[in-house]
C-alpha cells in the first residue's frame, strides 16, 4: 500500500453525498461542479449500496479540482431500525461479501418499494410507473426517496422530508421491511473489503428515535471506526451525546452534508470533516482504493 495523502489544514471536506446512481437528483459531474462552487476541496461520493458512480470520479475530479473519496452508504437493519454505515475507501470487488450483501439489499429494496406503493396507492394518487419516472435510469437504486418524489410530483405532500415524517415512516401504516445485513455484519464486511466504517447520522430525525447507545456499543465491539456527528438532523444535544460517546470509545468524528441535490434541503459543505480525520481514515484503510486528487 502506498503512502496516502495528507490534507491541507484549511481544506473543506464533506464526507457524505449522493447522485442519481442512488437517490440524488444530479449526476457525478454535476455533483462535483456544485462542490467546486460551494468551495469544497474534498467530497466523498456515498451512494446507497452501489459503487456505480465511481468510474466517473476521475473525470469529475480533473474537471473541477475537487478531490474525491470513493465511498458507499451501506444499508443495514436492526429490528425495525434502519442503520446506515458509510464505507469509505473499500475495495470495489464485485465478488466480496460486501458487494453480495449490497446486491441482495438492492433487490430487496425494489420489492419493498413495489409493496409500499401498492399500499400507499389505496390512499394517495401514486403508481409504480410514477415512482420509476423519478429514477434516473435502470442503474438507479430504487427506494423510499423515489416514492417521496412521486408523491411530491402529484402534490400530495410538499417535500421529501414531509414524506419521511409521515407516509414513509417506519412506524407508519405503509412501511414494509426489506432485507439488509445487521449493523455488525455491515461493519465486518466493510473491514473485510479494506474500508473504514462510520455510522451515518445515528440521531436522524427521520427515524422514529435515535439509535440506542447499546447498539452503538455493539458496533464498536465489531470494529466501528467513527461516527458522523455533524449532520443537519442532529441538534446540539444530540451532537454532544455523540461526541461524548465517540470520546469514550476513541472513535473518529466526521461531518457531512448528506447532499441529495434538489431532493432534500441539505446543502453541500453545511457540515464538514476535519482534515486530520480524513488523514486518519486514509491511513486506516487497507484496500488499494485511494482518494482521487
Amino acid at each position: 500500500m502506498s503512502e496516502r495523502s495528507i490534507f491541507h489544514s484549511t481544506e473543506r471536506i464533506d464526507l457524505h453525498s449522493h447522485t442519481s446512481w442512488s437517490d440524488g437528483t444530479c449526476d457525478v459531474a454535476e455533483l462535483f461542479e456544485q462542490a467546486r462552487d460551494a468551495g469544497l476541496g474534498v467530497l466523498a461520493l456515498t451512494d446507497h449500496d452501489t459503487v456505480g458512480g465511481w468510474a466517473e470520479l476521475p473525470a469529475a475530479v480533473a474537471a473541477t479540482g475537487v478531490s474525491a473519496v470513493p465511498g458507499i452508504e451501506v444499508s443495514s437493519e436492526h429490528g425495525r431500525l434502519s442503520v446506515h454505515v458509510l464505507a469509505l475507501l473499500v475495495d470495489p470487488d464485485p465478488h466480496s461479501d460486501l458487494a453480495r450483501e449490497m446486491a441482495r439489499a438492492r433487490d430487496s429494496r425494489v420489492d419493498r418499494a413495489r409493496d409500499m406503493v401498492e399500499l400507499i396507492a389505496k390512499d394517495y394518487p401514486i403508481s409504480w410507473e410514477d415512482v420509476r419516472a423519478q429514477a434516473a435510469g435502470d442503474a438507479t437504486v430504487i427506494g423510499r426517496p423515489h416514492i417521496a418524489d412521486a408523491l411530491v410530483a402529484h402534490g400530495a405532500i410538499p417535500d421529501r422530508s414531509e414524506a419521511f415524517r409521515e407516509i414513509l415512516s417506519p412506524s407508519g401504516p405503509y412501511y414494509v421491511p426489506y432485507y439488509a445485513p445487521s449493523p455488525v455484519d455491515a461493519v465486518q464486511a466493510i473491514h473485510a473489503a479494506g474500508g473504514v466504517a462510520l455510522i451515518a447520522h445515528p440521531g436522524s430525525v427521520t427515524r422514529d428515535a435515535s439509535l440506542p447507545l447499546d447498539l452503538l456499543e455493539t458496533m464498536v465491539e465489531a470494529g466501528l471506526d467513527g461516527i458522523e456527528v455533524d449532520h443537519r438532523e442532529h441538534d446540539e444535544a444530540e451532537r454532544a451525546r455523540l461526541r461524548d460517546f465517540a470520546a469514550r470509545h476513541d472513535l473518529l468524528i466526521t461531518g457531512g452534508s448528506d447532499y441529495h441535490g434538489a431532493g432534500k434541503p441539505n446543502r453541500l459543505g453545511e457540515n464538514l470533516t476535519q482534515p486530520d480525520v480524513l488523514a486518519a481514515i486514509t491511513h486506516r484503510a487497507t484496500s488499494s482504493t485511494e482518494v482521487i486528487r
